[in-house]
């Protein structure tokens, strides 16, 4: 009795409207996807030639690229998905909701990257400048997209999560090629202030690493409590400012006391007065 229902011309024309139906959504939706993927591969190389070619930070470069290609795909899939009928508006709904959830929950990480974004494409400072951030100084040996990385002076490595560092001064002593040492000597209130100011001026001016232009300052400047204080100012490289600091201030020293004056140190004066024991 089956048998006599079967109707193989009715299951042919009902294969045959599906296959035209669907197989034609089918074909087209696997060519949008490979055309779709060829497009977003041409758009991440394009956009990675272009920002190889304006020099940007070689870490921000995979970065971005990545993030511009799969956004494209996401894209291709959801018009894939409109191809066979299926409301993409819940669907981006759907997305949209849980990429704020996730957000909120990535909120810190999310703007230590934004903050890493921004120091790979302003670069207020770049690997190798010694720099002061956060509360840190230290010479600068990483930049990545989430955090920075310094070595101290005495060699401890620091990091510092890139939030931190751009919503803080920014202090980079490496930016510019010439510093300026800002020091004070003093000197006693019984010695010749002018003698003192020769000495102290040929001393800077004998050393090398000492630039005529600009010119050092050296003035007094304060009359302190044990001493009168003599601003010395003098410009130098970069890369001389720690050695003419320590080897001006040893001979600062030396040279003042062989011309007759002292370095003083703090004091106080202790005045006695008697009184009357009865009382």
């Amino acid at each position: 009795m089956g048998t006599e229902n079967f109707d193989p011309s009715g299951l042919m024309s009902t294969m045959a409207e599906l296959v035209s139906s669907w197989g034609l959504k089918v074909l087209g939706a696997v060519a949008f996807l490979i055309i779709g993927r060829i497009v977003a591969g041409s758009v991440r190389a394009a956009i990675v030639k272009v920002m190889q070619r304006g020099k940007v930070d070689a870490t921000l470069v995979p970065f971005v690229s990545s993030l511009v290609y799969y956004a494209l795909m996401a894209f291709v899939l959801i018009a894939v998905l409109g191809l066979f009928g299926i409301p993409t508006a819940s669907f981006i709904a759907v997305l949209g909701a849980a990429g704020l959830a996730v957000g909120l929950a990535l909120q810190g990480t999310l703007g230590n990257f934004a903050a890493g974004v921004m120091l790979l494409v302003f670069r207020p400072f770049h690997i190798g400048d010694f720099v002061e951030v956060a509360g840190v100084a230290g010479t600068v040996k990483a930049i990545g997209v989430f955090t920075t990385t310094l070595n101290t002076p005495d060699n401890v490595q620091i990091t510092i999560p890139n939030g931190s560092v751009f919503g803080d001064t920014i202090k980079n002593y490496a930016a510019n090629d010439t510093r300026r040492n800002d020091m004070v000597v003093g000197v006693g209130y019984s010695d010749d202030l002018g003698v003192a100011l020769d000495t102290i001026t040929r001393v800077v001016k004998a050393d090398s690493r000492t630039l005529a232009e600009p010119a050092p300052t050296i003035a007094v400047a304060e009359m302190a409590d044990s001493s009168v204080n003599i601003v010395v100012r003098p410009w130098c490289k970069k890369e001389d400012y720690w050695g003419l600091r320590f080897d001006l201030t040893r001979a600062f020293k030396e040279e003042l006391e062989k011309a007759g004056c002292s370095i003083p140190f703090p004091q106080h004066d202790v005045h006695l007065f008697k009184t009357d024991q009865a009382a």
